[in-house]
């Protein structure tokens, strides 16, 4: 009994050599990513080329099997030769992935050593996933003896009817270039649009850019629209800051006495919630006589914006406790009216 004109033993045959290829393909994967992880090993890169194979090894061993029993056996003519195409095929899209795989993961290592938005964002690493994807099929396709000159130089003509029917994404595509180059905008940054918008950068990818706001939702914003618009930026030029606290204080209470305390709570709170700048010595500054009271501003540090938030908290409580242990009383707002 034969199937396409090849006997069934044979056929098992040819089946064995696959699987003996699959297991072999498995073994050196497993061998490979053992050797790519070991600990002496410290570049980066060497994670991302094994977290980059995959499944690949087993892929190819199957390929290899599958040549294996192309040479052992006579399959005929016609069985063969689709067979080899399709393992050809099967080999160039593997090697693509795998490769887009590599690149991918050894660009997010030497980006994340970079100090501008490069480090996180998105958009280079699918550019560069892109170009190696187009490569791989264009030299499949080649393989396979199909001509890529016709369709280049008919994406050429069509270029220009292609740009005009994606202007908005290739706007925005190249101001998120302008934006991650520009250095301005970075993932982790705590910006704040001039619409109101504000979180941190999440991503900047080939179209828009993510923002999380505290409350944990995404704002999502063109990034032709973020090139263009008025932002702040409160993590440039450094990511610490100045945190103002007003403080009002009763116009018989010691002065001298009030900006003491407010000096020792303010140093408590940045050391113990903001020890990235602990060595900062806060301030304390008298500025106005205001209807009530004497009005004082306590300049505080923290190392991250989302820090502020805690010591302000924490800082109202204890000046309190430590005005009301000292006796000096912050009054709230009161008129004398004088009857005639």
């Amino acid at each position: 009994m034969n199937v396409f004109g090849v006997e069934i033993a044979d056929w098992w045959v040819a089946t064995a050599f696959v699987a003996a290829g699959l297991a072999a393909g498995w073994l050196l994967g497993w061998a490979a990513r053992r050797l790519l992880l070991a600990e002496r090993l410290t570049w980066g890169g060497w994670r991302s080329i094994a977290d980059g194979l995959g499944r690949s090894p087993v892929v190819w061993g199957g390929i290899v099997g599958g040549f294996a029993a192309l040479e052992a056996f006579t399959l005929g003519d016609r069985v063969e030769d689709a067979l080899r195409t399709t393992l050809v095929v099967l080999l160039g899209l593997s090697a693509t992935i795998a490769v887009m795989r590599f690149a991918g993961g050894i660009a997010q290592v030497y980006s994340s050593r970079l100090e501008g938005g490069a480090a996180s964002a998105s958009i280079f690493l699918n550019i560069v996933r892109l170009a190696i994807l187009v490569i791989g099929v264009l030299a499949v396709l080649s393989t396979l003896g199909i001509s890529v000159t016709p369709m280049l130089t008919a994406l050429g003509v069509g270029g220009l009817a292609v740009a005009l029917a994606l202007q908005d994404t290739l706007s925005n595509l190249f101001a998120g270039l302008q934006i991650i180059s520009s250095k301005m905008v970075r993932a982790g940054d705590y910006v704040q649009l001039s619409s109101g918008e504000a979180g941190f950068v999440e991503d900047v990818n080939w179209r828009y850019t993510t923002i999380r706001q505290l409350g944990r939702n995404l704002v999502v914003v063109p990034n032709a629209t973020l090139a263009s618009t008025i932002f702040t930026n409160h993590t440039l030029p450094a990511e610490d800051f100045s945190v103002p606290m007003p403080v009002g204080i009763a116009y018989d209470a010691d002065l001298d006495l009030a900006e003491r305390i407010a000096k020792e709570v303010a140093a408590e709170v940045i050391a113990e919630f903001s020890p990235s700048v602990r060595d900062f010595e806060p301030s304390a500054r008298f500025n106005a006589f205001g209807d009530s009271a004497i009005a004082m501003t306590v300049i505080m540090r923290a190392g991250r914006f989302d820090d502020q938030w805690e010591m302000r908290h924490q800082f109202v409580k204890r000046l309190k406790r430590r005005f009301d242990e000292a006796g000096i009383e912050i009054p709230f707002p009161q008129r004398t009216v004088h009857m005639a």
